[in-house]
């Protein structure tokens, strides 16, 4: 029965097949013809090859980066927008209509932190040499400090005047003593900047009550506020665009969270969730209970969690009547589907409970397709050995200072390999290889998990980084400016060596592997599949003489197999983001 089913069976790239016992069947590929269909395809459609476009389209926004206008980029949460930008290109490729958004949190505490040191400082302007994103982290991160310390300092004299010598002491004296070490660093490298800020706020016995008044007036759209906030806002956000234009990630729409609360999306989404059962006012803040939603509403397998899973109650404002980033999150999900049909946030791993009370809250709306089409694609931080980020405390590298010390690192490694290039070729090439090495340092491990950053791995030129696949791709286009031919003809039957074979198998894989990327959103497995195919390539390089091979018709035949290589590297890169040098 078994082998008439097989000798029933067709299929032009399957030469043989047969029964391996034990319930398993051998199917042996016809490489000759797999290797004249994959080279076909590569070679007549080019950089297309391996992109299926989907048969059912969709709109799909892409929310990524996002970061508080409070302080510069960092590398930190570097994997944001490389990974966003990365599957916007992938899904962009796939088919469907993408539109890349950046979610302004201007109406959250950390903003108003800034706007009250910008404000208590008279409002200045950055040095000529200081980014203005770094300039504004710089008050941040000073005036963050400053309030810190001043409301540490009443709360123990507080307890101190009621006599109160407890647990609670002992943390708050902890506290305070860390927060001292972190006003110690400050100072040290801004000292001009944190004594003026220091002078200032010492005079306000309740700078915290200062921060809360400026929220407040910012939600109910006082004229002289929202100038001061937008001011300080795009300030910072003049500096994100200049560092994500250095590595050409760009967005389609910059949607701002204080419009969602002055347009009363915000408080029509608080009017129809308080109509329901699920939520309660507690000491005036109104609370979601959302356990009792996904219980009632039989939840756990639309948001994906297992039964014994439970989830915390959602604060939806505060009790002086102010809304939380959830909260606006909520509306800001309604005013993305009026477009889409589909919306991926990008958003780091801490966030994994409180996306989960947003779709929660979908649900309770009545929008349980809003609730099961739209993704938290979770994010992974990035650590630097040996140091302990705080953006509160200032501690943090810039992505701007990693970049550039990438590229440092690049153009000392590619004067070393070609030290004949003119400087400004070998600092466009340095350019593309630094960006490279930190983009596919980010996007080379799976998207949940954190990530160490290295520099050894990620400038590593002989294995699993960017300048490992760059190199590979010019090499490839190394070998075609000697063959000094721009079209091949191909045989697959000349192809006999196992290395020729193995190199035209992973090239077959570039469709399904594409197809799987954009349907399961990891990009890793395109990163992954790039530094394969640079390694059989490099095998493949070092073992065939391609230019003196022979016959004329052997050298044709290889000489478009490099050519193949060439197009799907370069390809795979695009998708990540990363630059195609032809030269290093």
């Amino acid at each position: 029965m078994v082998q008439d089913r097989i000798e029933g069976f067709k299929n032009d790239l399957i030469s043989s097949i047969q029964v391996a016992g034990g319930g398993y069947l051998n199917f042996k590929v016809d490489y000759a013809r797999l290797a004249d269909l994959t080279l076909t395809s590569t070679q007549s459609l080019k950089e297309n090859y391996g992109l299926i476009a989907v048969e059912s389209p969709l709109r799909i926004i892409v929310e990524h980066t996002s970061a508080n206008p409070a302080h510069p980029l960092h590398i930190g949460t570097a994997r944001n927008p490389v990974l966003g930008d990365s599957l916007a290109r992938i899904l962009k490729s796939r088919g469907h209509d993408v539109s890349r958004h950046f979610y302004v949190d201007d109406a959250g505490r950390q903003i108003a932190t800034v706007v009250y040191g910008y404000q208590m400082l008279g409002r200045p302007s950055p040095p000529q040499e200081v980014k203005t994103d770094h300039f504004i982290g710089r008050i941040y991160a000073v005036t963050a400090c400053l309030t810190e310390l001043q409301t540490l300092k009443n709360r123990l004299d507080e307890l101190e005047q009621r006599g109160v010598i407890d647990a609670d002491v002992q943390r708050l004296e902890k506290d305070l003593e860390d927060w001292k070490s972190a006003a110690e660093e400050l100072n040290h490298r801004y000292p001009k900047l944190f004594k003026a800020l220091e002078k200032a706020i010492l005079r306000e016995p309740e700078p915290n009550l200062r921060i809360e008044e400026l929220m407040t007036q910012y939600e109910a759209a006082d004229k002289k506020t929202k100038k001061l906030f937008r001011e300080v806002t795009k300030k910072c956000i003049e500096g994100f665009r200049d560092t994500l234009e250095e590595i050409e990630i760009r967005f389609d729409a910059w949607d701002w969270e204080s419009e969602l609360v002055w347009d009363n999306s915000v408080s029509e989404v608080l009017k129809q969730l308080e109509k329901t059962v699920f939520t309660k006012r507690i000491d005036g803040a109104l609370e979601f209970d959302t356990q009792k939603a996904v219980d009632d509403m039989s939840l756990a397998e639309i948001l994906g969690i297992s039964a014994e899973e439970t989830l915390p109650p959602l604060t939806l404002t505060r009790s002086d009547g102010t809304s939380l980033y959830t909260t606006r999150d909520i509306a800001y999900s309604l005013k993305k589907f009026r477009w889409a049909e589909k919306v991926i946030n990008v958003i780091g791993s801490e966030q994994t409970v409180s996306q989960l009370q947003l779709r929660a809250a979908l649900c309770i709306l009545g929008l349980r397709w809003m609730a099961q089409n739209q993704v938290h694609f979770s994010v992974g931080l990035v650590d630097l050995p040996g140091y302990r980020m705080s953006g509160r405390r200032g501690r943090f590298i810039t992505l701007d200072e990693v970049l550039e010390e990438s590229k440092r690192r690049a153009f000392k490694e590619v004067t070393v390999r070609n030290p004949s290039l003119p400087e400004e070729d070998k600092r466009r090439i340095s350019q593309q290889v630094g960006i490279g090495a930190v983009k596919y340092a980010l996007l080379s491990v799976e998207s949940k998990k954190r990530v160490t950053f290295v520099w050894e791995t990620a400038l590593d030129f002989e294995q699993n980084s960017a300048p490992f696949i760059q190199y590979a791709h010019v090499r490839a286009s190394n070998i075609l400016k000697k063959s000094e031919e721009t079209e091949w003809k191909h045989k697959g039957e000349l192809l006999v060596n196992p290395l020729e074979k193995r190199l035209v198998l992973r090239l077959s894989r570039f469709p399904d592997t594409f197809v799987e990327t954009a349907e399961t959103l990891r990009p890793r497995l395109i990163s992954e599949y790039a530094n394969s195919l640079a390694k059989e390539f490099n095998a493949f390089y070092s073992a065939i003489p391609v230019i003196r091979a022979s016959p004329e018709e052997l050298r044709s035949t290889l000489l478009c197999c490099v050519d193949s290589v060439r197009i799907v590297l370069e390809t795979s890169l695009s998708l990540l983001g990363i630059d195609a040098p032809s030269r290093m």
